[in-house]
């Protein structure tokens, strides 16, 4: 018996189906039409609200099964009953397929015949046992940010090693929010854990890696990356900043007259961080979608070499949360929301030169077409049938209709942003839109969840709040990790958190990143006034999982006077041109830009 998750087509082609590549990709959430008379979707309605992500398609259906589940004229789900074969082309797994659960313990109990003895319970002591044997008597240090995961790490490693045997460190990187590291301090020492606090944002922004040379004639060789404060890809920050951790924690060892060999380094390492940086304590089949900063080159050597302790690695955020609360934590640390290793680093989106290939143009065409389809289907043209192509009758009446109630205008940006297509990583084009009218939010999240499909280099959507962009910025301000540009978006961040706190609806969204862009709008081109300026984002997202989530849609879980008092606030801080919020799921978009 199997459940092929994610992917039937591979199921249906082991028995002797057909699979094809369609025109439209499906990333994101869609109503499928389920079969509920089939084993796996018993006690299901006949549609069901899904996470779908692939660009191919089941063709013929393999012999001995049949179509359990459609997308449309897609298959969504295939069953070969006798055989206890079931393939989905959606994920169950995630907290967007809204009856997941249901449709996992329909195979685990009813199909498969397990029983659910196992429990968080049962994963802690499993984790305690795990550390005490691996440690022994020698010392731990455990680089502890402040957040949920790297405080249940060293909540654990105190229930499982005497008290002496953990050295928590926390490295105030240089990239941490307002009073931070102070505030992170004060909560650690009310738990009764001892931490010591270490300022290294020099070495942080001098910091470099070394990087390999792709060159096929030559034996490999490595590269001294550029300084952190220097540097403008993404992946290059966060392996610096992961080795930079492991280089501090070196010197504290050092300091603390501690042998290397006898020291073992702990992490609040989670399974989507492995997952999403494809290492091979995960999965053997990953794509890479991000190198996280705790999962660097030179902490697989370490893991390698068995120096590495991450009790968390099996977990995921909600799992830990549980944890947590089953370890005695304050609920107020449990709940808050999580902030990234490398911290307002990868919230900064650094480019020295816009990002702009052959395929803008044609593009931003397609988008224009879009933005105004209740007029752009009076004028047939080569792009509109494009369009048709890769949408349904029912998404062409959609944009009929709101094209036809609003002013909208539609265009990319020249800056890239990660995101996460078919289950591999994207580096893609964000597209903007901006309005004459006040903005229907229901409306730009739907045209942020079809744009992506139609247009496949793009990842992301935002609204731009103001007047309607009349000039598109084509090039960029040269912005890289220095100490004013970290000052202007730790501000911003700060007048954002402060709103969302006091408005009472911190609970309601799981995290929100305030991303820094080197964009500057409202220039006249005559003037040929320079880039000089930079705008924000706010990036609300609502998750149960922390691998996929929507972004709060203002007026609904969330409160529009909240996001307009957001904008007033950040738009007074010197040096920023305007204020955008980002309408993208994951996925396309990742939570994070970079």
């Amino acid at each position: 018996m199997a459940l092929c998750n994610g992917d039937s087509k591979m199921m249906n082609k082991v028995f002797g189906g057909t699979v094809h590549k369609k025109s439209v990709r499906e990333d994101g959430v869609f109503s499928i039409s389920v079969d509920n008379t089939c084993s796996l979707f018993r006690g299901l309605q006949k549609e069901e609200i899904v996470l779908l992500t692939h660009g191919d398609s089941v063709d013929k259906v393999a012999d001995g099964f049949k179509v359990v589940a459609r997308s449309g004229n897609i298959v969504a789900g295939i069953a070969n009953e006798s055989k206890k074969l079931y393939g989905v082309q959606f994920h169950p797994e995630v907290g967007l397929t809204e009856n997941g659960k249901v449709i996992l313990k329909n195979f685990l109990y009813d199909i498969a015949g397990c029983s659910g003895t196992f429990t968080v319970q049962n994963r802690e002591l499993e984790c305690i046992r795990e550390i005490k044997e691996r440690v022994g008597t020698s010392k731990v240090l455990v680089l502890l940010s402040g957040g949920v995961d790297s405080t249940v790490c060293t909540a654990l490693l105190n229930r499982a090693l005497s008290q002496d045997q953990v050295i928590a460190v926390h490295i105030d990187n240089g990239f941490m929010r307002k009073r931070e590291s102070q505030s992170v301090e004060e909560a650690l020492k009310k738990l009764g854990i001892r931490v010591k606090v270490i300022n290294a944002a020099h070495s942080f922004y001098n910091g470099t890696t070394t990087l390999p040379i792709s060159d096929e004639d030559r034996t490999p060789r490595k590269r001294i990356s550029k300084t952190l404060n220097m540097t403008t890809s993404p992946e290059e920050k966060r392996k610096i900043i992961g080795d930079t951790f492991v280089k501090i924690a070196n010197e504290v060892i050092g300091e603390m007259n501690l042998k290397p060999e006898e020291v073992f380094l702990a992490q609040g390492t989670l399974r989507p961080d492995l997952i999403e940086s494809a290492s091979l304590v995960a999965s053997g089949k990953a794509e890479l979608i991000k190198t996280h900063h705790n999962d660097t080159e030179l902490i697989r050597k370490l893991r390698e070499e068995g120096k590495v302790i991450e009790p968390l690695k099996d977990f995921h955020k909600d799992e830990v949360r549980i944890l947590g609360r089953e370890l005695g934590l304050p609920e107020e640390l449990v709940s808050r929301h999580p902030f990234p290793g490398p911290g307002l680093a990868i919230r900064v989106i650094c480019a020295e030169e816009p990002y702009i290939c052959k395929d803008f143009p044609e593009t931003n065409n397609i988008l224009k077409i879009v933005a105004d389809f209740s007029a752009s289907v009076k004028k047939p043209h080569t792009l509109l049938q494009r369009v048709k192509a890769c949408t349904t009758e029912e998404d062409q009446e959609k944009l009929m209709q709101i094209t036809s109630l609003h002013s909208l205008n539609a265009f990319l940006l020249p800056i890239k942003t990660v995101g996460v297509q078919g289950d591999c990583r994207s580096y893609s084009y964000v597209c903007g839109i901006s309005s004459k009218d006040e903005p229907d939010w229901e409306s730009l999240i739907f045209l942020a969840r079809l744009i992506p499909r139609m247009c496949h280099n793009i990842n992301r959507v935002v609204y731009i709040f103001g007047p309607p962009v009349k000039e598109p910025p084509t090039d960029v301000t040269p912005t890289f990790l220095t100490t004013g540009v970290l000052s202007t978006l730790r501000q911003a961040d700060f007048e954002a958190h402060n709103i969302l706190r006091e408005s009472g609806y911190a609970g309601k969204i799981s995290q929100m990143p305030v991303v820094l862009t080197p964009l500057h709008f409202d220039r006249d081109p005559l003037q040929k006034q320079p880039s000089c300026q930079r705008s924000v984002v706010i990036r609300t997202f609502i998750t149960s999982d922390f691998m996929t989530g929507i972004p709060a849609t203002p007026g609904n879980e969330i409160p529009v006077e909240v996001v307009l008092k957001m904008v007033t606030e950040i738009k007074k801080i010197p040096g920023i041109s305007r204020i955008m919020y980002d309408l993208t799921s994951k996925p396309p978009g990742t939570t994070e830009w970079e």
